[in-house]
């Protein structure tokens, strides 16, 4: 009893997934879904579990298994284009499939329970810009929000304009749109991180798919909440948030609450076990 409820979240989330796994690979008769939210659901449960028996390098774990699958597996070898411009393609040729259903699980119904998860632990992007220095921001945050909102409206265009223009071969088009895709992310991220001295100044201002996530998070069941009875006003939680949360506010409108991406740094760094 005490086994299960030490580990109680990581069982549930593994639960959780496995449903999700087992439900798709029978309605969609496609083995590859039970394999796929199978591996997932095992690697985050496994990074919470690590969490649990505080393993420093818990969250890197879970991203790299995850991020390296999506990244090399599904995109390169699979050539699934899984940004968000797979998922407007998939959306458009009227079929659930590959990016369309990782989008309704991860990114759109999802963050009602895990909230900007996605963001801390499978984000292939974030993967890289988190070895970067600068895992701290070193000053106040720019008001560039409203890019995301571009990119978000640029990508969708984007695809729009090829079923208008009624190009061929669009499966090719997609997969190339994925490599460049990601090229350019990671470029523009890793030259943000340098500029602004922050390595998750691209999630902040530039990536479309928090345009998805933020409305959602606010909602999220999985929160960090701070039990003001402990907390001594130290401010070393805000010091190492790497998105500029306010986790001492327990409302959900607090300060940068939907950028929360459940990296537990703030959990970590408490000194009164308060959070």
């Amino acid at each position: 009893m005490t086994f299960f409820k030490k580990y109680f979240w990581p069982l549930l989330l593994f639960a959780a997934f496995e449903t999700v796994a087992v439900i798709l690979w029978l309605t969609k008769d496609n083995l590859f879904y039970l394999f796929n939210f199978s591996y997932i659901g095992f690697s985050i449960s496994l990074g919470v579990f690590l969490f649990i028996r505080k393993y420093r390098y818990a969250r890197r774990t879970v991203q790299l298994l995850v991020g390296l699958y999506m990244l090399l597996y599904l995109g390169v070898i699979s050539r699934e284009n899984m940004q968000i411009e797979g998922f407007w393609y998939y959306l458009f040729t009227g079929v659930f499939e590959a990016a369309t259903i990782h989008y309704a699980v991860a990114k759109i119904f999802g963050p009602l329970l895990f909230g900007r998860g996605w963001c801390g632990y499978a984000c292939w992007t974030a993967m890289v810009l988190d070895f970067l220095p600068f895992k701290v921001p070193s000053g106040p945050r720019k008001k560039l929000g409203w890019i995301r909102y571009l990119t978000f409206a640029a990508s969708l265009v984007f695809v729009a304009a090829l079923f208008l223009a009624k190009a061929g071969n669009l499966e090719r088009v997609m997969f190339w749109a994925f490599l460049i895709g990601n090229a350019v992310y990671y470029a523009v991220g890793i030259a943000l991180a340098f500029l602004f001295r922050d390595n998750r100044a691209f999630c902040k201002y530039i990536c479309p798919i928090t345009v998805f996530l933020k409305p959602a998070s606010y909602f999220a069941l999985l929160r960090i909440r701070c039990r003001k009875e402990k907390c001594v006003s130290c401010g070393k939680c805000k010091s190492v948030c790497p998105m500029d949360v306010d986790v001492t506010d327990n409302r959900r409108s607090r300060k940068n609450g939907t950028e929360c991406i459940l990296c537990m740094e703030c959990v970590k760094h408490c000194p009164k076990n308060a959070l």
